[in-house]
């Protein structure tokens, strides 16, 4: 598949795939003779991968660091389950304060609300 393929497949530019590829989070894509990229499954597959995890917060330099361990085969399966649960703690704690935000919101949109229709009761006892 071709990068403008992949970028549409996954909506991310393909700036930031060739930037992926670059940086060493996604390992050199095929090539055709004329130096066009060739996304194969498992390209494809790394590229939604990494699309979650940063949706998800992790950091360019956290997911490098994976993908190296990754492309060291299987010696690094602990070193790799480290950091995703690292990650997932990480994450369930941010969850828990966008939680608190969020209920935080809902009390004053509440409060608003309830605002609102109190004086327009206010207002239908004034007219009667």
């Amino acid at each position: 598949m071709k990068i403008a393929e992949v970028s549409q497949q996954y909506d991310i530019s393909a700036d930031t795939l060739r930037y992926y590829e670059r940086i060493g989070l996604l390992p050199a894509v095929n090539r055709h003779p004329g130096g066009i990229r060739d996304y194969n499954d498992l390209d494809m597959r790394r590229v939604a991968f990494i699309k979650c995890m940063r949706r998800a917060g992790l950091p360019i330099d956290v997911l490098i660091e994976y993908m190296d361990l990754v492309q060291q085969g299987d010696a690094t399966i602990a070193a790799r389950q480290d950091i995703l649960i690292a990650q997932r703690d990480q994450l369930v704690a941010r969850m828990a304060e966008m939680q608190k935000t969020l209920d935080l919101l809902n009390y004053k949109i509440s409060v608003y609300e309830n605002a609102l229709l109190n004086r327009e009761q206010e207002l239908v006892l004034i007219e009667e």
